[in-house]
Protein backbone atom coordinates (compact mmCIF):
# COMPACT_ATOMS: atom_id res chain seq x y z
CA UNK A 1 0.00 0.00 0.00
CA UNK A 2 1.60 3.23 -1.14
CA UNK A 3 1.17 6.59 0.54
CA UNK A 4 1.14 9.83 -1.43
CA UNK A 5 1.54 13.38 -0.16
CA UNK A 6 0.39 16.36 -2.22
CA UNK A 7 -0.20 20.02 -1.49
CA UNK A 8 -3.65 21.60 -1.51
CA UNK A 9 -2.67 23.47 -4.67
CA UNK A 10 -1.64 20.22 -6.42
CA UNK A 11 -4.91 18.63 -5.31
CA UNK A 12 -6.93 21.53 -6.75
CA UNK A 13 -5.04 21.33 -10.04
CA UNK A 14 -5.22 17.53 -10.42
CA UNK A 15 -8.05 16.05 -8.37
CA UNK A 16 -8.39 13.10 -10.76
CA UNK A 17 -4.71 12.27 -10.25
CA UNK A 18 -5.26 12.31 -6.50
CA UNK A 19 -8.25 9.97 -6.89
CA UNK A 20 -6.13 7.56 -8.95
CA UNK A 21 -3.41 7.66 -6.29
CA UNK A 22 -6.03 6.94 -3.58
CA UNK A 23 -6.72 3.59 -5.25
CA UNK A 24 -3.16 2.58 -4.28
CA UNK A 25 -3.24 3.95 -0.73
CA UNK A 26 -4.01 7.05 1.33
CA UNK A 27 -3.30 10.47 -0.15
CA UNK A 28 -2.22 13.07 2.41
CA UNK A 29 -3.16 16.59 1.39
CA UNK A 30 -1.05 19.27 3.02
CA UNK A 31 -1.90 22.86 3.84
CA UNK A 32 1.15 25.08 4.28
CA UNK A 33 3.34 21.98 4.51
CA UNK A 34 1.32 20.26 7.26
CA UNK A 35 -1.03 17.30 6.72
CA UNK A 36 -4.61 18.60 6.74
CA UNK A 37 -6.72 15.95 4.98
CA UNK A 38 -6.56 12.34 3.86
CA UNK A 39 -8.19 11.02 0.68
CA UNK A 40 -9.16 7.32 0.70
CA UNK A 41 -10.97 5.05 -1.72
CA UNK A 42 -14.44 4.06 -0.49
CA UNK A 43 -13.24 0.47 -0.06
CA UNK A 44 -10.36 1.58 2.17
CA UNK A 45 -12.70 3.80 4.17
CA UNK A 46 -15.19 0.96 4.69
CA UNK A 47 -12.40 -1.40 5.79
CA UNK A 48 -11.15 1.23 8.21
CA UNK A 49 -14.57 1.92 9.73
CA UNK A 50 -15.84 -1.64 9.49
CA UNK A 51 -19.01 -0.33 7.88
CA UNK A 52 -20.95 -2.72 5.68
CA UNK A 53 -23.38 -1.59 3.00
CA UNK A 54 -26.98 -1.76 4.10
CA UNK A 55 -29.79 -3.11 1.96
CA UNK A 56 -30.91 0.51 1.46
CA UNK A 57 -27.49 1.45 0.08
CA UNK A 58 -27.62 -1.48 -2.31
CA UNK A 59 -31.17 -0.73 -3.46
CA UNK A 60 -30.30 2.93 -4.07
CA UNK A 61 -27.33 1.98 -6.30
CA UNK A 62 -28.28 2.69 -9.95
CA UNK A 63 -25.78 0.05 -11.12
CA UNK A 64 -27.61 -2.60 -9.06
CA UNK A 65 -30.42 -2.52 -11.63
CA UNK A 66 -28.17 -4.62 -13.87
CA UNK A 67 -27.88 -7.39 -11.28
CA UNK A 68 -29.95 -10.43 -12.19
CA UNK A 69 -32.04 -11.73 -9.33
CA UNK A 70 -34.50 -14.62 -9.39
CA UNK A 71 -36.05 -15.26 -5.98
CA UNK A 72 -37.14 -18.74 -5.01
CA UNK A 73 -40.82 -19.60 -4.80
CA UNK A 74 -42.34 -18.69 -1.44
CA UNK A 75 -43.80 -21.53 0.57
CA UNK A 76 -46.87 -20.40 2.46
CA UNK A 77 -48.04 -22.64 5.27
CA UNK A 78 -51.68 -22.52 6.29
CA UNK A 79 -53.20 -23.77 9.52
CA UNK A 80 -56.72 -23.81 10.88
CA UNK A 81 -57.83 -20.76 12.86
CA UNK A 82 -59.76 -21.15 16.13
CA UNK A 83 -62.50 -18.47 16.13
CA UNK A 84 -64.22 -19.60 19.34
Amino acid sequence: MGMTTISSREFNQDASGAKRAALEGPVFITDRGRPAHVLLSIEAYQRLTGRQESILDLLADPEAADVEFTPGRAEILTRPVDLS
